[in-house]
């Protein structure tokens, strides 16, 4: 298998675990992260964190949000790809319950994924996702 066989792979294994996380279930997403102690993931819940401890503890809780759901969709946006490094910048679509809700609501995330080759095959060493999709005016940046 070439190692961008092996890339594909590992990335259609990780969208086929966000079924899973929105389930409530980050084993199978924990399982293509790095572990090493330089991973690092910055989700819509809270801050960045780095090291293997704090991402699996926080994709444990930011899991935990999430109840009967399922991915739905993958935009591709760019995709850039060394022997070293790869990083994808995707639009995630799913669907889920969310915190207390009981109702099903439909999901988009902005996300960079960032991938090296370890231990004979590609792991995920740092993921951002936020849920800005859309334009939004200069002042949302602002925090008061």
């Amino acid at each position: 298998m070439s190692a961008s066989d092996d890339l594909d792979r590992v990335v259609d294994q990780s969208h086929l675990a966000l079924d899973a996380f929105f389930k409530g279930d980050p084993e199978p997403a924990k399982a293509v992260f790095s572990h090493r102690d330089d991973v690092s993931l910055a989700n819509p819940f809270g801050p960045a964190v780095r090291g293997w401890r704090q991402v699996a503890e926080t994709m444990e809780r930011a899991a935990a949000h999430y109840r009967d759901g399922r991915a739905t969709g993958f935009e591709r946006v760019a995709a850039y790809v060394t022997p070293d490094l790869a990083c994808i910048v995707e639009v995630e679509h799913s669907e889920a319950k969310v915190g207390g809700s009981e109702d099903i609501s439909p999901l988009a995330l902005r996300v960079t994924t960032v991938l090296r080759p370890e231990d004979g095959g590609w792991k995920i060493v740092h993921r951002h996702a936020d849920p800005i999709t859309t334009a939004r005016p200069a002042e949302s940046v602002i925090h008061s």
